[in-house]
């Protein structure tokens, strides 16, 4: 027999017209929570939107003994001093080119290292192989770039020692420009990957184990499971990464590659954020490197948007 719902008219006039709590008394409630999230909220405004007053110097001649206000606005003139340098093709080919590596290259190694971790049964190796891929995100930029460049060195480095013991002649590899993105990529690699697959892993504990069951039941091996079963089950994950990873091609991390190249590898390594720092704090043209990072930003706004309008457009997952 069809039943239908008929809702209780009366019940809902009286809970429209019950009076609502006080925000005090919400606020009061959610004290503790507020105080937990307070050092957040702190981190985020000082360091991510007060800076961004400091932009307008980017329009500006700006004067450091003036200060920003006093300083006379010129407008776009940093803007198109950067667009006709010289160093325009070179610095934005050499960001592009870095970034992408490390997207293309990068981007896959979490992901495989999670996937083989699931397939561990042994839970003392699984914990060890997690605790020794972890250990290398928290080592700084500064004690890695020492270790690629001890590891590297032409008269003691391990690397080419082995070359040596081969027959090679050893090689120098950080005065070699075309090596330089990828000494780069292979040790972002090495110092994040075992980092990002934390949230693969997390994913992974989300797919349902009757799924696997199932596949079990209709033939299906282990790679079929990983197939149809696995991938599937951490592709939101995935597709969320990758969207954030696309937004930040652009913006690739000064301190290493700072610590890395040389004015022998300025063809290849030199990017934004290192000729910002050259001519907006060495120089002193703050006005010119603040048009350059702003130029940066609006590059990588770009990319993350056209990135999530694409998978809106082509699956059910986005950031927006």
């Amino acid at each position: 027999m069809k039943t239908t719902f008929t809702p209780d008219i009366a019940a809902l006039d009286e809970l429209a017209r019950r009076p609502r709590k006080p925000w005090r008394v919400s606020l009061n409630r959610s004290k503790y929570l507020l105080l937990l999230i307070l050092p957040t909220m702190l981190y985020y405004v000082l360091f991510k939107y007060v800076p961004m007053f400091g932009l307008v110097i980017s329009f500006k001649d700006y004067n450091l003994f003036k200060g920003i206000w006093a300083s006379p606005w010129v407008g776009l003139k940093y803007y198109k001093m950067f667009f006709e340098s010289p160093d325009f093709y070179v610095l934005i080919r050499n960001t592009f080119l870095l970034g992408f590596y490390k997207l293309l290259f990068g981007f896959a190694a979490p992901i495989i290292l999670a996937l083989l971790l699931n397939e561990v049964k042994n839970a003392f190796f699984k914990r060890f192989v997690q605790t020794v891929s972890y250990l290398p995100h928290f080592i700084s930029n500064v004690v890695v770039a020492s270790m690629v460049l001890l590891f590297l060195s032409p008269s003691s480095g391990v690397v080419n020692e082995f070359i040596q013991w081969l027959g090679f002649e050893p090689i120098n590899f950080m005065m070699e420009a075309e090596m330089f993105r990828s000494i780069y990529v292979i040790s972002d690699i090495w110092q994040n990957a075992g980092w990002e697959t934390i949230i693969y892993l997390a994913a992974l504990t989300a797919v349902d184990p009757q799924l696997y069951e199932s596949a079990k039941i209709d033939g299906a091996g282990r790679f079929k499971q990983l197939l149809y079963v696995t991938l599937p089950g951490i592709a939101p994950a995935i597709v969320i990464v990758l969207i954030l990873n696309v937004g930040s091609v652009m913006d690739i991390g000064f301190e290493k590659v700072f610590l890395l190249y040389n004015p022998s590898t300025f063809e290849t390594a030199d990017i934004l954020s290192t000729y910002v720092y050259r001519t907006g704090l060495q120089r002193g043209n703050y006005s010119y490197g603040t048009a350059i990072d702003l130029f940066t930003s609006v590059i990588n706004l770009a990319f993350i948007v056209t990135a999530n309008w694409i998978s809106r457009k082509t699956s059910e997952t986005s950031l927006w």
